[in-house]
């Protein structure tokens, strides 16, 4: 399961006002069939494409933090 922060909610409004266009199933893509796989601290990380995506790892559940344009 794919679980968005608040502020991973907020983020697709912030990088909308700044002309970027970013959707969900973008996201859940770079989640579940991604190019390359990293870590950040404790946050693991994800990338497909152009997206980069921060997560947490919590049972099942993948909480996503953030996500950018690369």
């Amino acid at each position: 399961m794919i679980y968005f922060t608040s502020y991973a909610e907020q983020k697709f409004a912030i990088l909308n006002d700044h002309g970027v266009f970013i959707r969900k199933e973008e996201i859940e893509a770079a989640l579940t069939i991604p190019d390359k796989r990293g870590k950040i601290g404790s946050c693991l990380t994800a990338q497909k494409e152009n997206i980069k995506v921060v997560y947490k790892k919590e049972g099942e559940i993948k909480k996503i933090i953030t996500f950018y344009p690369i």
